[in-house]
């Protein structure tokens, strides 16, 4: 099992770079999911860029800070509820390549729910 340190980096760091890929390259992602909107994309990427950051520092700190990280793991959660909704929702509406990748970001951040809850558990 990889320590929590170590995810909380993988999280800022594929967290921020997610977000910097959908605010530089907004239109042409717009477009693979079908759709002409870009600020919803921009959106969540300026949203992910300042939560990867926290993680980050998060990571950096000595100690880690429980509270931060569970914090970080409640939200990793409702984004993972949130993609569900929003594949439900929107699944008339946006292509099946915006859905496979909507889902596919939901698993991965569950991961990363999954192994700051467990790196939790050396925590009092």
């Amino acid at each position: 099992m990889i320590s929590l340190k170590t995810t909380l980096l993988i999280n800022g760091v594929s967290s921020a770079a997610t977000g910097l890929l959908l605010v530089l390259l907004a239109d042409p992602i717009a477009t693979l999911f079908g759709v002409a909107a870009t600020d919803p994309f921009i959106g969540v990427g300026l949203f992910l860029l300042v939560f990867g950051v926290f993680v980050l520092i998060t990571s950096l700190r000595t100690p880690i800070n429980p509270r931060a990280v569970r914090l970080i793991s409640t939200l990793d959660m409702l984004w993972v509820v949130a993609s569900i909704v929003v594949v439900v929702w929107l699944a008339a509406t946006i292509s099946l390549f915006g859905l496979i990748a909507i889902a596919a970001v939901a698993i991965w951040v569950a991961a990363m729910a999954y192994l700051q809850t467990k790196g939790l558990s050396a925590f009092p």
